[in-house]
């Protein structure tokens, strides 16, 4: 702003806005602010006017208000301003100015009723400003109430009950549950999860699962034998939002009652099963065995059930209804095939059940047939192992037998069995024989139980001859003596006596002498034939070969054909164990005659053995001697020979350089004398390992271990440990505590009594005042205890002297003379009372680190104190405990993790140590010295700190978001960056470390439906201030023609075992081609190019949105001969909520704010819109030329008149007044809006024909044409949309700085373009010179 004079001031310029569409036909028609495209020609003008007080100006459309804002706090500020800088003065009206209460002066609106969005999400005030000089101004203001998270889900359809049968299939929904929340957003969105089933129990809690729509699933089987009631606690949650500005998740919860159905699906179940019973055999029919019971285990069903014996054949039935099992058939146990009759008994029920079939369960019945005795023994013709005894009794056998066969000899082809079918001691019967051969004979055995083969023996071979009888017979009696009534049997035998052979073998040499080396392989011939002769013929002269006795076949054998020796086990020959084996071999003809001869085999010898040390080498010898020995040892390989030749030899060891031996002999001899002392063995014993070898092939060798004990001898004196001793005690020490001190002094002798050691004090020096007492501590070291005499007590303040000086004598007390001892200077000082403080050792203060959830017990730390007081007892004792996560208190939850003993031991004391919750624990701790007598007992305070180490053991966690993610397809390049998650997990170290991926990619389109997407989008992984962030990109090409929202579920995993993985769900919305808008200015592509950055940053600045430029290409000339448009930029404006504006929503908020449209004019913008600029017609420029000459003209009358109304009085100034009144009437009507303006006013002559204020109008009155009111601007500034080309660009520069544009405004659309009607014309209303554009 310029200041001219005194008193006057340039009125600002005034900007119109034409908006074009084009006719289809190619015609222009002009609808101003209801266009569906707009091509905006900016052309602002300077226009000097004469100095005068402007109105108010209303900078705001639109505010956001939470709904949780409380009662009197601030809601917004109303925005206005005036060029003048006069005060102003605010006020609401409406409906809706109920809610709010405004300070007139500030503007400062606050909350006076509650906000509820749910009720009423949109608000209309109307703002108010005066100036205090021109009228009052208003504009509708939209109030926004932002959603809050004040409301939590809310079950529907209440009660939830429901009855379900128990058989229902896994993973069956069994009912769906809904709550509903009415807020918006994140937070409108409801999960389900079920907190609790009752009754309580793991089980239960995993029995069921709910479903992201509430829908309650079956995760296992349903058994109404357990349960058959079930109580779901469902617990309801949004996805949280912000309350109160805190992060709130809201939650309810119901219960679901399932009442479980029973189903015969059960089997029946028998009672007491397994059944066991028993009954005696030839019993009675109809005798009860045993009762079965069952029962249908549908207790909610209970069937009636029926019993079958399903097995055939058995001699038991069963009652279908009671379950009585009775004897059906006579019973003979020895008839049955076993005594135990198994009975299969079925239970059935009497209806099918729900799968359609029988239901029924089986058992076993054990019937045990209990023996009676009433039958006799039987003979059969068979053996034990194969006998049929269903088969006939048989009483005649026939056998035969060798003439003189041995006593006790069986007959040959004699197969008897005797039976008695009876049991246990029934069936027990003896054996007899008679006949008339039945002293030849004898039967065996004697005694049978049950069943038994029956053998007939030879008892005197004498009588058997077949040169007397070829035939003999007997009998044989079995009696039962049990059975007096039916006891006997007999069976006849007939045996055939077989004449014998009568040539035997003969071997051409009654010894063979053979040869076989020791260890032979196996297979060795050692003689390929020793034969034998026998003259028979046939097969009694065929001859057979065998080894015997038996024992000897276990090293050689013999082919049965040929004769021909071999070695069968050659492991076995073993020289020094057997060198001569003595064996028959037997040579059989065909009728078993047996020739032998003798075979002499001798073992030639191998080396195998190793040489054997005779007796053991202990050997005694004084210190001081040397030691010989004699080494002997014997080889048992052949004498003579290489193998039993012997040598020795000293392997290396501890004293092998001590001794020597002789290689030949084996005479061993110490080196040099031998001394005790040198040897560290208690026992004084030296082990010597000697090898005593064989000069066979392979070698072999034997070690033996020759032990010299050195006996001791008393050639050493006593020695000190110490050169000297300083010792101290307190003064007047009672007897229990007058302990001084402890010398100590060893002897080198190793044996007791060379080595024991006593002390004794030299006279003088105090002596007196103290006794020592010798003890032994070992072997040759003695230890003298140093005592006050408790006859003379020592008062240190008496004492002109502090310390004593004491000679102590050590004295071997075997020493042969009495010089042989050692002495050592003591020196003992008086302490006075016990007065120092303790202290804690620093070193084991350092920090000590204990796993997390109890994975360590037991001790962790020992701490260490020390007191410079000689006599003290040292107690550790707890003070304090603090718990740390981080830098900040965890409060006292660690109190109780670990304890620490009086002895110092740190002990864990807890199983619930929880890194998430604490990670260091501070013990303040002091140590306490009970036998101080004076001054601090207590150390300084001091701390350990332990630090809890982190274990994997919790899930990684996603980050609440409000924000929303929006892709625009068509710019959307591989690699761009569309939205991002955030996860925490509480977990150090890879327990920690979390790992995006995406799981799916679900794109919902607006009319609903779902199209699965694969590799779309990919993920990367980032840690930023404490959290993990997965940043998603795009992957492949979009498809820009697509419009909704793509759903892509994100994986969080951790990177420790075990691995814990979470979900979330992202919504992305699309903004697809139509939203894509055509921006064409008159520069050139290269300066569009590099202006871009400004050009959309104004562009932000009135929009409010993100731009998204996605061409810069060059257009041909238009037809517009005033301008060229030279380049096209194409964009898309979006909203961070997934909205997008259009062209016409673009073209509105650029009219809606003069200063960032003054900026796009300058930067070049010309058309906003897909279409061409229009070149005007010669009518239009035609009334462009009037309106341009009438705006002249009305500009030079206007400064006339106001020069006029400075220089007259106040009645010249409404006479002019009028006169300017009734030239505006000369004017088109239409263009006029249907009625006259006034000069310098905002009112027209017609009734209501402002539409933004609309004020009447009376002619008649005073129009207060005065000093105060000449400069007051017009506020019609919706009556025509075209202005004049800007002439002077400096002055729009200067316009834009004067008011920069609020960037709290977020509205779109001004409500007053809305009301306005079409023009005909483009002709200017010449009575008005500014706008409020």
């Amino acid at each position: 702003m310029t200041q001219d004079s005194p008193g006057r001031r340039q009125r600002s310029g005034s900007v119109k806005i034409q908006v074009q569409r084009q006719h289809p036909q190619g015609h222009s028609h002009r609808y101003p602010g209801r266009m569906a495209w707009h091509s905006l020609v900016l052309l602002p003008f300077l226009l000097a006017t004469v100095s005068g007080n402007t109105v108010p100006i209303i900078n705001m459309t639109i505010v956001y208000v939470p709904e949780d804002l409380e009662l009197s706090q601030f809601a917004f500020q109303l925005e206005a301003y005036d060029l003048d800088n006069d005060p102003l003065t605010y006020q609401i009206g409406g409906t809706d100015a109920f809610y709010f209460s405004v300070d007139p002066k500030s503007g400062r609106v606050t909350l006076r009723n509650s906000l509820d969005r749910e009720l009423q999400a949109r608000l209309t005030i109307i703002v108010r400003v005066w100036d205090g000089v021109n009228s009052e101004i208003s504009q509708k203001v939209t109030v926004i109430v932002e959603d809050r998270n004040d409301n939590a889900p809310v079950f529907q359809r209440l009660p939830y009950n429901a009855i379900i049968p128990e058989n229902t299939s896994l993973h069956s929904i069994i009912y769906t549950v809904f709550a509903n929340d009415s807020d918006t957003g994140n937070a409108s969105k409801v999960s389900y999860s079920i907190k609790e089933v009752i009754p309580d129990n793991l089980k239960n809690l995993q029995l069921f699962y709910i479903l992201p729509n509430g829908s309650v699933v079956l995760n296992g089987s349903l058994d109404y034998s357990k349960n058959t009631f079930y109580q779901i606690k469902i617990l309801a949650q949004d996805g949280g939002g912000w309350l109160h500005n805190n992060w709130t998740v809201q939650e309810s919860f119901t219960y679901l009652s399932l009442t479980i159905k029973d189903m015969p699906n059960l089997s029946p179940r028998f009672l007491n099963a397994p059944y066991s019973g028993s009954v005696p055999e030839n019993c009675d029919l109809g005798t009860i065995v045993l009762t079965v019971t069952a029962m249908d285990q549908d207790t909610g069903v209970n069937d009636e059930i029926f019993y079958i014996i399903s097995n055939a054949s058995v001699p038991f039935v069963i009652n279908n209804t009671t379950g009585i099992i009775t004897v059906s058939e006579p019973l003979d146990r020895e008839q049955l095939p076993s005594e135990e009759v198994l009975l299969k008994v079925t239970a059935v029920e009497k209806n099918l059940d729900i799968h359609g079939k029988v239901a029924s369960a089986s058992t076993l019945v054990t019937v045990l047939v209990t023996d009676v005795n009433d039958n006799k023994p039987q003979f059969y013709n068979c053996s034990l192992s194969s006998c049929d005894f269903s088969v006939s009794a048989q009483n005649n056998f026939m056998g035969n037998i060798i003439e003189h066969s041995s006593s006790r000899l069986p007959v040959s082809n004699l197969n008897i069995v005797a039976r008695d079918p009876d049991k246990g001691i029934n069936s027990s019967f003896e054996l007899s024989l008679q006949g008339p051969n039945a002293n030849a004979f004898t039967v065996f055995p004697t005694t049978i139980v049950g069943a038994g083969e029956v053998q007939i023996l030879v008892q005197n071979s004498s009588l058997v001859d077949y040169e007397i009888s070829h035939v003999m017979m007997v009998q044989i009696i079995a009696n039962d003596t049990g059975n007096p009534t039916d006891c006997c049997s007999t069976a006849t035998v007939t045996i055939d006596l077989i004449d014998s052979n009568d040539h035997i073998p003969e071997f051409p040499q009654s010894t063979y002498y053979l040869n076989v080396t020791e260890n032979s392989p196996d297979g060795t011939i050692i003689s390929p034939n020793i034969t034998a002769y026998d003259p028979d013929s046939g097969i009694l002269g065929q001859i057979t070969y065998q080894l015997l006795p038996e024992t000897i076949c276990k090293i050689f054998t013999v082919n049965a054909t040929t004769g021909a020796l071999l070695v069968y086990n050659g492991s076995l020959l073993d020289r020094e164990t057997r060198s001569i084996y003595y064996a028959n071999l037997q040579a059989k003809d065909g009728g078993n005659l047996v020739g032998t001869t003798v075979l002499e085999i001798t073992v030639l010898d191998a080396n195998d053995m190793a040489p054997v040390i005779i007796g053991s080498y202990f050997i005694s010898v004084d210190e001081g001697q040397n030691v010989t020995t004699h080494i002997q040892a014997i080889d048992n390989d052949e004498p003579g020979s290489c193998n039993s030749k012997l040598g020795f030899e000293i392997l290396t060891g501890l004293f092998s350089n001590n001794f020597t031996i002789d290689a030949v002999t084996g005479e061993m001899y110490s080196k040099e004398p031998l001394d005790r002392e040198a040897l560290e063995d208690e026992r004084g014993q030296m082990v010597v390992t000697v090898m005593v070898y064989d000069h066979g092939e392979p070698q072999l060798s034997t070690m033996v271990n020759v032990t010299i004990t050195v006996g001791d001898l008393n050639d050493n004196i006593p020695m000190f440990l110490n050169q000297s001793y300083e010792f101290s005690v307190f003064e007047e020490s009672p007897a229990a505590e007058s302990f001084v001190g402890e010398v100590e002094a060893t002897d080198a002798d190793r044996t007791e009594i060379n080595s024991r050691i006593s002390f004794q004090l030299e006279r003088g020096g105090g002596s007196s005042n103290f006794l020592i007492r010798s003890s032994r501590m070992g072997p040759g070291k003695y230890s003298g205890k140093l005592s006050v005499d408790p006859d003379m007590p020592l008062d240190y303040d008496t004492l002109q002297q502090k310390f004593f000086t004491l000679t102590v004598l050590a004295e071997n007390t075997a020493a042969d003379n009495a010089g042989d001892k050692a002495n050592v200077s003591v020196t003992v000082h008086i302490l006075d009372v016990n007065d120092e403080s303790p202290t804690i050792l620093p070193d084991s203060l350092r920090d000590v680190s204990v796993a997390e959830n109890g994975t360590q017990q037991g001790l962790i730390r020992t701490l260490n104190a020390f007191d410079p007081d000689t006599n003290h007892s040292l107690v550790f004792e707890e003070l304090a405990v603090s718990c740390f996560k981080g830098d900040s208190s965890a409060e006292d939850v660690c109190w109780d993790w670990f304890v620490l003993a009086p002895n110092g031991s740190v002990l864990v004391n807890s199983s619930d140590i929880d890194y998430e919750v604490c990670d260091t624990v501070l013990l303040t701790l002091r140590v306490e010295d009970l036998y101080t007598e004076k001054g601090n007992r207590y150390s300084q305070n001091e701390t350990l700190r332990i630090i809890i180490i982190d274990v994997n053991d919790n899930t990684p966690v996603f980050e609440a978001t409000s924000e929303t993610f929006v892709v625009v397809p068509e710019i959307s390049v591989t690699g761009l960056q569309v939205a991002t998650v955030k996860a925490t997990d509480v977990d150090s170290g890879m327990g920690g470390n979390i790992t995006f991926s995406i799981i799916s990619v679900v794109l919902v389109e607006d009319t609903g439906v779902t199209r699965p997407f694969g590799n779309l989008f990919m993920i990367s992984t980032t840690f930023d201030k404490g959290a993990y962030i997965g940043r998603i990109l795009v992957s492949s090409n979009l498809d820009a023609s697509l419009k909704g929202q793509y759903k892509v579920t994100v994986e969080a995993k951790d990177g420790e075992e075990p691995v814990h993985r979470v979900q979330t769900m992202l919504n992305i919305f699309t903004v697809d081609q139509s939203y894509r808008v055509r921006l064409q200015f008159l520069s050139t592509v290269e300066e569009v190019q590099s202006n871009s950055e400004n050009i959309k940053l104004a562009l932000t600045t009135v929009t409010k949105a993100a731009v998204y430029v996605v061409a810069i290409q060059s257009v041909e000339d238009t037809r517009d001969t005033h301008m060229d448009a030279k380049s096209v930029m194409e964009a898309y404006f979006v909203y961070s909520n997934g909205t997008a504006l259009d062209v016409n929503d673009l073209s509105t908020l650029i009219q809606s704010d003069p200063l960032g449209l003054a900026e796009l004019v300058k930067l070049g913008l010309a058309v906003i819109g897909p279409g061409e600029v229009t070149k005007p017609t010669k009518e239009i420029e035609l009334i462009g030329i009037i309106a341009g000459l009438a705006a002249f003209l009305l500009i030079f009358i206007l400064v006339m008149t106001l020069v006029l109304v400075l220089t007259t009085r106040s009645y010249k100034r409404k006479l002019s007044a009028m006169k300017a009144l009734k030239v505006a009437t000369t004017f088109n009507p239409v263009t006029a809006q249907h009625g006259a303006g006034i000069p310098g006013t905002n009112q027209y002559n017609a009734e209501g024909a402002n539409p933004m204020l609309n004020h009447p109008l009376d002619p008649s009155h005073d129009l207060g044409f005065h000093e105060d009111s000449i400069s007051v601007t017009s506020m019609n500034s919706l009556d025509e949309n075209t202005v004049n080309a800007p002439a002077d660009d400096h002055f729009e520069v200067e316009q834009v700085k004067m008011r920069p544009t609020d960037p709290t405004d977020k509205e779109v659309l001004v409500a007053a373009l809305n009301l306005k009607e079409p023009t005909k014309t483009a002709y200017l209303n010449t009575t008005f010179t500014t706008t409020d554009l």
